[in-house]
């Protein structure tokens, strides 16, 4: 859907996406390294009250189109905006600096790595 399905496809084959798909649906769908970085392909979620909400996520799993699993995945930090909000991909929120320093200071967070 962002470019990664036409590229396998157009690289290899449909079924090589497809056999990527079966992959990330099993993979975590995030990391804390030390207890002090929080990594994830996606970000912050209003559904992610506390980091061991992460090891509740059943998987394997398709990412579904709103929650928790889904904003791990999909959700993007916005530099102008404070809160949360809709995201342009619709699906997901974005959200602002004032939701990562809240996140980070109650869980003693000092980085969130994104993969997108």
């Amino acid at each position: 859907m962002y470019g990664f399905y036409d590229e396998v496809k157009r690289r290899y084959s449909q079924k090589l996406w497809k056999e990527f798909g079966t992959v990330f649906n099993y993979i975590p769908a995030a990391a804390l390294i030390d207890d002090r970085i929080l990594c994830m392909h996606g970000g912050l979620s209003p559904e992610l009250s506390d980091v061991t909400d992460i090891n509740k996520l059943e998987r394997p799993n398709d990412v579904p189109d709103s929650g928790l699993l889904s904003d791990l995945v999909w959700a993007d930090p916005e530099i102008d905006m404070q809160g949360w909000g809709d995201n342009d991909r619709g699906i997901s929120y974005v959200f602002g600096q004032d939701v990562i320093k809240k996140f980070n200071r109650r869980h003693g967070i000092n980085l969130i790595c994104r993969a997108h």
